[in-house]
Order: structure tokens, then sequence, then C-alpha cells
């Protein structure tokens, strides 16, 4: 399902191995709509990282927050994030956060606050009866471009 105005497409120039949409192991995704569903009724968050442009991990983060409305992850656990990464030589490839009241599509804070053009955005929705539970958006200069979400298992 497009949204208006946001055209669906693939992401090109994103990093290594990310160049035609976003791929993510079966695993991964089941544990974001966990994730999703767990953290309510907050926003939960995180990252997500792997190798060859596969995402194969999520990474957890506290909701400093603590809203149903919006997410913020403080800088030190910002920090314990990507040392994590470094440490288990992944690369960061994007960033999750669900919207619990189901609308899981970018506000116009989370356009306003995408700072790394370069990863995908996924959006959670943890409604059961939700349509399309994870997206991915590539969003860049204001710009929101709905991304192909392909599930490889392993």
């Amino acid at each position: 399902m497009a949204l208006p105005g946001v055209p669906r497409g693939r992401i090109t120039g994103m990093g290594t191995g990310m160049g035609l949409g976003v791929k993510i192991r079966a695993g991964a995704l089941l544990l974001l709509r966990e994730e999703a569903r767990t953290a309510l009724p907050q926003e939960c968050c995180g990252f997500l990282a792997g190798s060859g442009g596969v995402i194969t991990v999520v990474l957890p983060a506290c909701n400093f927050l603590a809203s149903p409305t919006s997410f913020e992850i403080a800088p030190q656990e910002l920090f314990r994030l990507v040392r994590e990464i470094r440490a288990q030589k992944l690369e960061h490839l994007g960033i999750y956060h669900s919207h619990p009241a189901g609308g899981n599509f970018p506000s116009p804070r989370d356009i306003q606050r995408a700072f790394y053009p370069q990863l995908a955005y996924f959006i959670l929705s943890p409604l059961r009866d939700a349509a399309n539970p994870v997206r991915a958006f590539s969003i860049r200069e204001s710009r929101v471009t709905e991304l192909t979400i392909e599930t490889v298992q392993g």
C-alpha cells in the first residue's frame, strides 16, 4: 500500500549491498514485530545491523522519552549500540521505532529527525490487524520513499 504523495520504490546508494532495497532475515523481522508489541504502550526503538547489506541483528534501545508518541535514544546508549556493531564487525543498516497507535509511516517529527540518509528507517505497528506491520523508508532531505522489504531465510 503506497502512501498518498510518497513514492514506492527502491533505494540506491545506501551503502554496501543495500542498492536494490532492504533485505532482512526472517528471524530479525519476527523480533521487530515482537519488540513493538512488548514495548506497548510506549514506542520501541533501536538499531538494525548486518553484513553484505542483509539485516541480521536487531539491537533494541531504551526509549529515553518513555513516550507513546515519540522516541529518543540517549547519547550513552547510542555509543553502546555503535560499539556493539563494531565489535561484531557488522554494518549499521537501519533504525527502527514503533507507532503504537498504528499508522506506521513517517510522522513530521520522524522526517525532521532523519539524520542518517544512508540508513533505512523501519516503522512498526504493534496492531495485530495491521495490513503491513513492518514498513521501511528512505528519508533524504525531507523526501520519503517507501522501500521494498525482502525477507531472507537463515
